[in-house]
């Protein structure tokens, strides 16, 4: 009788949560049709289409996976929910690189992706070490990731006072924005976020036992130190490659996973699924505001991301202060 009815229960856990991944789907399509169909301008040519609105919204796309995934791997690693590329210094570490890569050889584009990655990597490195050696606490990390993130952007001002030429549209790049995006330029990232997003896909029973804690995974039979490192590779590739296109845009990777454990509670697999629909989702919410809301002009839409997410940050901070999650 008890078998039966837990049978039941998960059958219905299942239906409940695939029904919210059909909703979730359905909104995402939603917000695609919005975002090539409405812009700054109300005249809708095939040169608006092709060239502007087409690539911007499949850079929503990529860059909302990719930093979703990338906080919903950063965040189950660290067994940290604060933790995501832009609050722990990985995006910053991304942009000191693409810069320095860009002072060095002005000319060569196709340097600047495997030196966002490069620098995002050794970021989270630099983050990982930290929680072990250390054992520092949640709020320590938070914290140390904040202030290795002012040091990589103070390093950052200083290569662009140096070399003030180095990277054109810095501002842009510094706030983060989806306007200007090529499809040429999403070639090599989508090549990356697609890859790495699959990979962990084909990793999220490994990530799973990462739940449970080190002491508990190694118990279960994980390697978790080498895992911890290809997960970390994982998450900085994601961040590293969308950086590389969008700029320094952030809160995605903090916000959405934690949308996600509300909305799509359950098995991991399922839990990046929803990111990699809700993911897109928002940030096409929050492009498709930045170029409506003041049109003709346009909002960064990392300005807007910040608003929301600055506020959210700060009150996740007190709530585990709160109920004493140091």
């Amino acid at each position: 009788m008890m078998n039966s009815r837990n049978c039941c229960m998960e059958s219905r856990q299942r239906r409940n949560t695939e029904r919210r991944l059909w909703w979730q789907a359905g909104l995402l399509v939603m917000l695609i049709i919005l975002a090539l169909a409405i812009g700054s301008t109300s005249q809708l040519t095939l040169p608006v289409f092709l060239h502007v609105r087409l690539p911007r919204m499949l850079g929503c796309l990529l860059a909302g996976s990719g930093l979703a995934v990338a906080g919903m791997i950063l965040q189950t690693v660290l067994a940290n929910p604060l933790a995501s590329p832009n609050i722990l210094g990985i995006q910053s570490g991304a942009g000191l690189m693409t810069v320095f890569s860009a002072a060095l050889f002005p000319a060569a584009f196709g340097l600047r992706m495997p030196a966002s990655f490069l620098g995002a990597f050794l970021a989270s490195l630099f983050v990982m070490l930290l929680a072990k050696k250390v054992r520092a606490s949640r709020s320590t990390i938070v914290l140390a990731g904040l202030a290795v993130s002012q040091i990589f952007s103070a390093c950052i001002d200083l290569i662009l006072t140096l070399a003030p030429d180095s990277l054109t549209g810095y501002t842009d790049f510094r706030i983060g924005s989806l306007a200007g995006i090529t499809l040429n330029r999403l070639l090599f990232p989508a090549l990356c976020i697609v890859t790495a997003t699959s990979l962990t896909l084909l990793c999220a029973r490994q990530l799973e036992l990462m739940q449970l804690g080190q002491r508990d995974a190694q118990c279960a039979g994980l390697d978790v130190n080498r895992w911890m490192l290809v997960f970390l590779a994982l998450a900085s590739l994601l961040a590293g490659s969308v950086i590389s296109f969008t700029g320094m845009i952030g809160f995605v990777g903090l916000i959405v996973p934690h949308m996600v454990r509300r909305l799509s509670p359950g098995p991991l697999m399922k839990q990046l699924v929803s990111c990699l629909l809700l993911g897109p989702a928002f940030l096409l919410l929050a492009d498709l505001l930045a170029r409506t809301v003041a049109a003709p002009y346009e909002i960064p839409a990392g300005i807007l991301l910040t608003l929301a997410g600055g506020p959210y940050f700060l009150w996740l901070l007190l709530k585990g202060k709160g109920h004493g999650h140091d």
